[in-house]
């Protein structure tokens, strides 16, 4: 997947990309928080693979200028960048999100290809923030259906309504996030199937997954189980693409696993069971209460 240049958000529009909030009123009232569950960072290497198997992504991230930015050299900044991100999409009001778009495209303003890049790309354009989008809502609901099963259809259709800001709340317009969730799935089994990984992007890929940016001791106690954890959650063809081996009783073992603690997790309040989500939503407040950095 390539892209080509896309056109930079102006910084006096009033909503940061002048676009109202996508969600129709009689869904604005959702109370996300029930429905998002902090083990999905289970998922979290997986799902930087699935980002990053667009190859413009892919490039974009192996290439960019910005180090205070890489999760192979600042992991609990990165980290701390990305679920707030989740956070405020998911959870924050319109204002915040603003805030928040303003803040990440200061980044992204200085990601773009080079004539020396593999591929053109550029951090603004909508298609691969799309591609990004729809990558954190696939691993959010595959994991939770793993986990807790089916739910109310229109439950599922409220959220993926309000799923809709994981584009939106950065340059996606909203007329570009499939107008439901059948339309979803064929985005996303057409797009999958464009997807490739390099091996420049599978070389940092797995310094990510073989947690080789953490001290040695997290990395011997920790690095294997991700690897499993990871490969259990990818799609095949991404598991294929980062030569990852996985077996039948890899799944059977899996699946029980995720059931576990699906009702584990099914048993705790909301509060707990949301964190670390809601805890970065909380320094979120107070950075941008206190006049600090946001990203």
């Amino acid at each position: 997947m390539t892209s080509s240049p896309a056109e930079e958000p102006n910084p006096r529009s009033g909503t940061g990309n002048g676009r109202p909030d996508p969600i129709p009123a009689d869904h604005q009232d959702f109370d996300f928080r029930q429905y998002i569950d902090g083990a999905a960072v289970l998922g979290a290497a997986a799902n930087v693979i699935m980002q990053l198997a667009a190859p413009g992504v892919g490039y974009g991230v192996l290439e960019s200028p910005v180090d205070s930015g890489k999760l192979t050299l600042h992991p609990v900044k990165r980290t701390r960048t990305t679920l707030t991100y989740l956070a405020v999409a998911l959870l924050g009001t319109e204002p915040e999100r603003v805030a928040y778009r303003r803040a990440v495209d200061t980044s992204h303003r200085q990601v773009r290809s080079t004539p020396q890049s593999p591929v053109r790309y550029n951090a603004f354009d909508r298609n691969l923030q799309l591609w990004v989008a729809a990558c954190l809502y696939w691993g959010a609901r595959d994991l939770r259906e793993r986990m807790h099963g089916s739910i109310d259809p229109e439950v599922q259709e409220r959220i993926y309504r309000n799923s809709a800001r994981l584009g939106t709340t950065l340059q996606v317009p909203p007329e570009m996030w499939p107008a439901d969730e059948e339309a979803f799935d064929r985005y996303w089994a057409e797009n999958l199937t464009r997807t490739k990984i390099d091996p420049p992007v599978r070389a940092m890929l797995d310094e990510i997954v073989d947690l080789k940016m953490f001290p040695r001791p997290v990395q011997w106690a920790g690095a294997r189980f991700n690897r499993w954890v990871t490969a259990g959650l990818l799609p095949p063809h991404l598991r294929v693409e980062m030569g990852m081996r996985w077996s039948a009783r890899d799944e059977r073992r899996f699946a029980r696993m995720l059931r576990t603690l699906g009702r584990v997790s099914a048993a705790l309040p909301t509060t707990l069971r949301s964190f670390p989500v809601n805890a970065y939503l909380f320094d979120f407040r107070m950075r941008r209460k206190l006049g600090m950095k946001l990203v």
